[in-house]
């Protein structure tokens, strides 16, 4: 948002994988974590696409990194990006109407927390049951919380 600010809170390295099991590639990246929730888990930017030699193509909505076998496609849809879109227009929306929760914010990260490590290490646990789901006909899955809306 334009004029807004985003104080990272800390950072924390997570191993993240693209591929299918006899095609993928495995790289830890480091993220930033925000005060702010937002239509994306995480978002993956020019480091990213350095430590994976990615190429990201807009138009199309894909993403593609070199792998041991073969190149590794990752496919999107409008239909998606547009869900993503709509998102976080309300997640913003949100944030500017509560703007006066943002300097308490800004000064809770920016206070001294020794109980907390400036940067975690570790991997990704998931804090309840996961599950996986089938995405396409090519036995490709995600796997997702049982907590989840069918949503």
């Amino acid at each position: 948002m334009p004029g807004k600010q985003a104080v990272p809170l800390r950072q924390i390295d997570l191993p993240v994988t693209f591929g299918t099991p006899s095609n993928f590639r495995k790289e830890t990246l480091t993220f930033e974590v925000l005060p702010y929730k937002g239509a994306y888990h995480a978002l993956l930017g020019r480091p990213c696409y350095a430590k994976f030699m990615a190429i990201p193509n807009y138009t199309y909505l894909k993403l593609k990194i070199p792998g041991p076998k073969g190149v590794i496609t990752i496919n999107s849809t409008f239909e998606r990006a547009l869900q993503c879109d709509e998102e976080c227009v309300r997640y913003a929306t949100a944030l500017v109407e509560s703007e006066h929760q943002l300097p308490g914010l800004i000064a809770w990260a920016q206070a001294d927390h020794p109980e907390q490590s400036e940067k975690a290490t570790g991997s990704f646990e998931p804090a309840k049951d996961t599950k996986e789901v089938p995405v396409d006909g090519e036995g490709h899955t995600v796997r997702i919380g049982t907590e989840l809306t069918p949503k």
